[in-house]
């Protein structure tokens, strides 16, 4: 039974405000207690778990949930008043009819990955680096970066390029996918590597365990790269080594009934679209 919410938005624009309002209405007129956290605020100190998290915007806004109440272990849900609408798939002008699905449990809980930088320790100032979508190590300026990796240790390569994009599943449809990289369903475990405009052509995406750890080195004509984690950011001296694994804490999300993952890349990345279809 659904008892308490937490709402999440950035509070950036007009839809997001009535999706947000819609919401209240519609959880109010249920008797549901709801929350709203706006990403101004300060961090929303609970006193107890809510029953679900819900984020208001885009699939950007999601990250941000996540990133706030992910190790709630509560079902995150996304009202989509943004654009693209991998993450957040609940549509904004279905917001009654969808309240209502959550009401009843009339949807799928789809548990998915996350990656971790291990090391270095601490990267993000008592915040853990970790990544819904992706972690990419990218050049600090014009000139290319070479990253050598290694997969449990054994050498896979170096790459020549721009930078790395290291996605989970749920990253395959962000960055990694702009890059060439494959689209995986929600629930796979593997992880992908994907050059950012490699300067050879022998170098293509590759599929790797998700039970794998990766360790990376970077050389550069900089004394610095940059590292990425979903929206985070912060530079790295070249050289210093860079460890990703899968986290041992997945998010749960929720995905309505009547909607699923291949209709949403038909829909949004017009997936197949044929005249002969």
């Amino acid at each position: 039974m659904l008892r308490s919410v937490i709402i999440f938005s950035k509070d950036t624009n007009t839809r997001t405000r009535d999706g947000v309002q819609k919401l209240l209405e519609e959880l109010r007129r249920r008797n549901i207690r709801a929350t709203v956290c706006h990403k101004s605020e300060e961090p929303y100190s609970l006193t107890e778990a809510p029953d679900l998290v819900l984020s208001v915007g885009g699939d950007g806004t999601f990250l941000e949930t996540v990133l706030r109440f992910g190790d709630l272990g509560v079902p995150v849900a996304g009202v989509n008043t943004g654009r693209m609408g991998f993450l957040a798939n609940i549509p904004g002008d279905e917001i009654g009819k969808s309240v209502d699905q959550l009401c009843s449990n009339d949807y799928d809980v789809i548990e998915r990955s996350r990656l971790e930088i291990i090391r270095p320790d601490h990267f993000f100032e008592g915040e853990r680096g970790l990544a819904l979508n992706e972690v990419t190590i990218q050049k600090a300026n014009l000139s290319m970066i070479t990253i050598s990796v290694y997969v449990d240790e054994v050498f896979l390569s170096t790459y020549w390029a721009d930078g790395l994009i290291i996605s989970t599943a749920t990253g395959s449809t962000a960055y990694n996918l702009s890059a060439g990289g494959p689209i995986l369903s929600p629930g796979d475990e593997s992880i992908i590597i994907s050059p950012i405009s490699p300067h050879n052509l022998t170098v293509r995406p590759i599929l790797i365990s998700g039970r794998s750890r990766l360790r990376m080195v970077t050389d550069a004509r900089t004394g610095e790269c940059l590292v990425t984690c979903d929206f985070r950011f912060r530079k790295l001296p070249i050289g210093e080594e860079i460890q990703i694994a899968r986290s041992d804490s997945k998010l749960r999300t929720v995905m309505l009934h009547g909607r699923d993952f291949y209709s949403t890349l038909r829909n949004r990345l017009m997936w197949g679209v044929d005249k002969r279809n």
